[in-house]
């Protein structure tokens, strides 16, 4: 394929991706195959002549399609949204087109000043200051929206700033290689006699019992023992509740080390109360690492801003834009207070990879990968093209579509709303057995008008609803309902009296 034929296919797939945005909804959301069905579509070996284009685009539709879970389509509810915008789209073609790998600033400087130490280092080896840069920048844009501290930024007098991972769950097992290697290296300073292995052996990490299964899965990869705090009636973790186990595993001989407190949790989207959490963390310097996945979107919104309020004692934060701000996967915004923590637990300069501008932005010492992606071209194209207001406006309209679905809920005697609604969840369900509430939800994910999941709240077996697609108007709302309510009135005609 040359460049013609490139100009032409590339703007053939544009209308492709704008057909099939445009109408997804006739789509049927969740797919109907079984495990290894693309197997017998497609041949046991790749070819070995060329094959045309025009043969693969096809096939899209007769093996690709098929097997697809249409998450932005405006009848899917389920987990929480992935983000997707047309601004996003294109500048990620850009960074597809640009193709670099950027793990450190120095291009310009060495070429320019000294090309033979670059060009002999290794071919295969780019620099990118663009990549570098403006992802910092970025990251100091997104957190200015958020009113985060100025110590989070990189653009103040502060030590913190800002990354793109890929994932929240690679933030949450940074921050805690981090936390881990912080206090190995404080404890040693004191005991130079303690080794590494007996010290990690004593570590214990903490999180509420509502958080993600991500977090307790970065305690099994850091090799530290992982403790879930006990919520409250609102699924949220308390300071009482954390000051207890802290006293508990301290007095055990244990050595508490790190907490991540979660914003907007996965079952209910419940708060953790960071007010009370943060200071206790400061007072036993233990790390705080703040997960909010979803809701962090939604605090760039002054009437949300107080689900933050705390921040200032988290030494990290992180959410994902690629959930809610219109930035598509994969866009994790993690920052952290002081730098040099992040740094100095992954920092390993190999002589062909140092250069005279080490601290300006290697964000490969800010990750577990080396190389990353120019991804902080999406949140600049999306950023700019919507602005700040109009990010603001696609939060509200998804929050007020969830009040929207919880006020149908509560006008039906029959349902149940089963934890507080703030932003685009509501968790609901049929009064009743959880058995009943499991046919339910089995009834409307088969007739695929619609995908939910469900969760687990106080040991009932719950309903989550969450506003997930661009493109959800209230009217799919209704219909959502009104598929809801139908097959639950089959359900309940069918019980014995």
């Amino acid at each position: 394929m040359d460049a013609a034929e490139f100009r032409r296919r590339g703007k053939e797939m544009v209308d492709y991706v704008a057909d099939y945005l445009e109408n997804i909804e006739k789509r049927q959301v969740y797919p109907d195959v079984e495990p290894g069905y693309l197997r017998s579509l497609i041949p046991e070996e790749a070819p070995e002549e060329a094959e045309s284009y025009e043969d693969v685009v096809k096939d899209i539709e007769r093996v690709i399609m098929p097997g697809v879970t249409h998450w932005h389509s405006p009848y899917f509810y389920a987990y929480f949204p992935t983000a997707n915008s047309f601004p996003s789209l294109l500048a990620d073609m850009l960074c597809g087109a640009i193709g670099c790998i950027g793990f450190s600033w120095v291009c310009f400087f060495s070429l320019s000043v000294h090309p033979h130490i670059c060009l002999s280092i290794h071919p295969s080896i780019h620099f990118y200051p663009a990549c570098t840069e403006l992802e910092t920048v970025m990251l100091d844009w997104l957190g200015k929206m958020l009113k985060l501290p100025a110590d989070f930024l990189a653009g103040t007098e502060g030590r913190g700033g800002g990354v793109i991972q890929g994932t929240a769950s690679e933030a949450t097992l940074i921050a805690l290689l981090a936390a881990r290697s912080k206090i190995i290296k404080l404890i040693q300073a004191d005991h130079p006699d303690r080794s590494e292995t007996d010290i990690i052996s004593k570590l214990v990490a903490y999180s509420s019992d509502q958080a993600h299964s991500s977090v307790e899965r970065a305690g099994l990869i850091a090799g530290v023992k992982m403790k879930k705090i006990p919520t409250d009636n609102k699924f949220s973790v308390r300071g009482d509740a954390l000051q207890k186990v802290l006293e508990e595993d301290r007095a055990a001989g244990l050595i508490p080390f790190f907490f991540c407190a979660t914003l907007g949790t996965t079952p209910s989207c419940a708060f953790d109360c960071i007010t009370e959490l943060g200071p206790i963390c400061n007072a036993v310097e233990i790390w705080m690492h703040i997960d909010a996945a979803y809701a962090g979107s939604a605090f760039i919104c002054p009437e949300f801003r107080p689900l933050l309020n705390g921040i200032e004692f988290a030494d990290s934060f992180n959410f994902n834009p690629h959930k809610w701000l219109l930035v598509n996967f994969d866009c994790s915004a993690m920052w952290v207070k002081k730098r040099s923590d992040i740094i100095g637990a992954f920092k390993i300069e190999p002589l062909y990879l140092k250069h005279d501008h080490q601290e300006s932005g290697n964000h490969s010492h800010w990750q577990i990968p080396l190389g990353r992606r120019f991804r902080s071209l999406k949140m600049w194209f999306v950023f700019r093209m919507y602005g700040l207001k109009g990010l603001q406006a696609y939060i509200r309209k998804h929050v007020g579509l969830a009040k929207e679905f919880e006020s149908l809920v509560r006008a039906d005697q029959r349902f149940e709303i089963s934890a507080d609604v703030v932003l685009g969840l509501v968790c609901f369900r049929l009064k009743g057995s959880n058995e009943l509430n499991e046919t339910l939800l089995k009834r409307i994910n088969n007739a695929r008008n619609i995908h939910l999941v469900p969760c687990q709240l106080a040991g009932k077996f719950v309903l989550r609803f969450a506003v997930c697609a661009r493109t959800t108007e209230s009217r799919h709302i209704q219909e959502a309902w009104c598929h809801i309510s139908h097959l639950a009135s089959e359900l309940l005609q069918e019980l014995p009296h």
